[in-house]
């Protein structure tokens, strides 16, 4: 009675609101639709959570033709709701709430994820589907859910991991993610929620609006995602195996030029860090690739670590090339640093490069699963004071004045290009067997620049296996 309620009152909601509206669970809803199909109505809608319900009655839905004596039904209909006492006027009435279920506090909440972006790390891993907006719910490893838009159905279907997809046009065009969440989670008599720290602040509001106990679960596949399977590993080699080809196209850029007035030139003008990183990218596009943020920074701007790079190449001083492509199939990242010079470099920026070369080797011979994140870059941190130069870890400092390490060792590598682990002096947290991360010393003087050599690869029970195959030569022949 409270379906049919709800539908002479208000004709044409959408299933999930036609089901709040009524107070009942999409089960009865269901039942009940079911009921009125055999009554001559024309419904359609599939089973389970696809709630693909149209109701051919006026309202917002499409108006069609009623057979004879369909007219009388909704007056006897209409007659027996109001005699029930559950006619509502619907310009004056309030909704109907929604009956409570007793919710289940046994085990784990489930997990529910709502996408930050079509790169969210999270999202991607729980799901193996790459999209800007959907809803994802995870009950046990064998019961979970992708709610998705029209737009996107079939190539969720066609990529993505989870048990069950489904398609929800109300929640996509209403931007009602939230609320089918909730409604699912409310059909088993859930009012608990797990989310991502990715999950953007507006959708926690959402779910939390909608009454569940929402809880973000910071460890949420943190473990997971750090222990990299063997296809894995192999997606992120692919990757680095790409950034190398891309290392390789830009030095191949740089050793063409010519110099002129300490700068270097190429067809006829300038050679300007945008021209090389358009090279790299169009190369890595052939491949499958992209890396928006790549560094082809040259001297003496490359003294700040993160400084992307603009305007022309100076020769005889040093360019830090960083490039840390993403798949566009398998979403997994590669990151290498090379850095070079065109010309005579000095001996300062020789004796730099020779202890960021040593500092790396020490750094790698330290990895082994049960050693603490920060040992690597404590062995980092002794070569580059032994050799003369410092950083700003406690107890590492070195002399006043001289180039300088003022950032960590390395991080983890995989659906993000920074992640968990990290290899700096606060990690106590042991490295694990399945860990990609990248060992990437560095020293920087302000007005001289700076040198930066980074490989990446993997703990092993037999320790650090390098992905990385390139040469890290200062010389840019030695590339090509």
């Amino acid at each position: 009675m409270r379906v049919l309620a709800a539908i002479i009152a208000e004709p044409g909601l959408n299933p999930l609101e036609l089901a709040d509206r009524a107070g009942v669970s999409e089960r009865t809803l269901r039942r009940d639709l079911t009921e009125l199909r055999d009554l001559g109505y024309d419904v359609a809608y599939t089973s389970g959570y696809e709630v693909q319900e149209k109701l051919n009655l006026e309202g917002r839905a499409k108006h069609r033709g009623r057979g004879r004596g369909d007219d009388a039904l909704l007056q006897a209909v209409a007659q027996a709701v109001e005699t029930a006492g559950l006619w509502r006027d619907t310009d004056h009435s309030s909704v109907i709430a929604p009956k409570r279920t007793r919710s289940r506090k046994t085990g784990p909440a489930p997990i529910v994820l709502m996408p930050s972006g079509e790169q969210d790390a999270d999202f991607i891993y729980a799901t193996g589907f790459s999209v800007e907006n959907a809803l994802y719910i995870r009950f046990s490893d064998q019961d979970d859910i992708l709610v998705t838009s029209p737009l996107e159905i079939d190539r969720a279907r066609a990529q993505c991991r989870a048990s069950r997809i489904v398609e929800d046009r109300e929640a996509y065009v209403h931007k009602a993610w939230a609320r089918a969440g909730a409604a699912i989670l409310r059909e088993k008599g859930i009012t608990r929620a797990r989310v991502s720290p990715n999950l953007r602040a507006a959708h926690l509001e959402d779910l939390r609006a909608q009454g569940l106990e929402v809880e973000v679960d910071r460890e949420l596949f943190v473990a997971e995602r750090r222990r990299k399977s063997a296809a894995e590993a192999a997606s992120i080699q692919e990757a680095q195996s790409a950034a190398e080809s891309a290392v390789v196209e830009v030095v191949r850029g740089l050793a063409q030029a010519e110099v002129k007035d300490g700068i270097l030139w190429s067809n006829g003008g300038p050679l300007t860090s945008e021209q090389l990183y358009a090279a790299a990218q169009f190369h890595l596009g052939q491949k499958g690739f992209t890396c928006p943020d790549m560094i082809i920074a040259g001297s003496p701007e490359c003294a700040l670590p993160h400084y992307r790079g603009e305007g022309p190449i100076m020769a005889n001083a040093p360019v830090i090339i960083d490039i840390f492509p993403t798949s566009r199939k398998t979403h997994y990242n590669g990151d290498i640093t090379r850095t070079v010079v065109v010309g005579d470099p000095s001996d300062e920026v020789r004796r730099m490069h020779a202890a960021v070369v040593q500092a790396l080797d020490a750094g790698i011979e330290s990895i082994a699963p049960g050693v603490a994140g920060k040992e690597p870059h404590f062995a980092v941190c002794q070569v580059l004071v032994d050799r003369g130069f410092g950083t700003t870890s406690l107890g590492y400092e070195g002399p006043e004045g001289v180039a300088k390490m003022n950032h960590g060792t390395g991080h983890g590598v995989g659906l993000d290009v920074h992640e968990e682990p990290n290899l700096r002096e606060t990690t106590d947290t042991p490295l694990g067997e399945g860990d990609v991360v990248t060992v990437e010393p560095g020293v920087y003087l302000l007005g001289l620049g700076g040198v930066r050599v980074e490989d990446t690869g993997m703990v092993t029970h037999q320790g650090f296996k390098n992905f990385t195959r390139l040469t890290r030569s200062l010389n840019p022949q030695d590339y090509l």
